[in-house]
């Protein structure tokens, strides 16, 4: 019987998928996005993992996800629309709600792990 118990080995999550956010939705600078499916559950409504971006700024729109983010390394300064912004590094956690909408704007290469519903 395989384990139930999911280890986020950070130094072994092997090659990411690489690519960059949508033309329409980069402000600025040549985003690069690295990200690791580690888990997934209930007929892949429950994912986790760990993405990296280098530096830049693009529009962040949730949809229907909801995502609990903890951020491993680098800095991030997140303002949702019509709120004023949040800078986040290294050890911070934050959710991001259904219907979230705003700017990402990576200043130093950030890594975090996520789990999305």
């Amino acid at each position: 019987m395989s384990s139930l118990l999911v280890t986020f080995k950070l130094d072994q999550l092997g090659e990411p998928r690489e690519y960059s956010p949508p033309a329409d939705r980069v402000i600025e600078g040549d985003i690069i996005c690295r990200n690791w499916d580690v888990d997934s559950a209930k007929d892949g409504k429950v994912r986790a993992g760990v993405f990296e971006s280098t530096p830049g700024t693009n529009r962040s729109i949730k949809g229907e996800t909801w995502e609990f983010c903890l951020i491993l390394s680098g800095v991030a300064e997140i303002t949702e629309d019509g709120h004023p912004p949040v800078t986040y590094k290294a050890g911070d956690c934050f959710i991001m709600k259904p219907g979230y909408t705003g700017m990402w704007r990576t200043l130093e290469t950030v890594r975090k792990v996520w789990v999305m519903a």
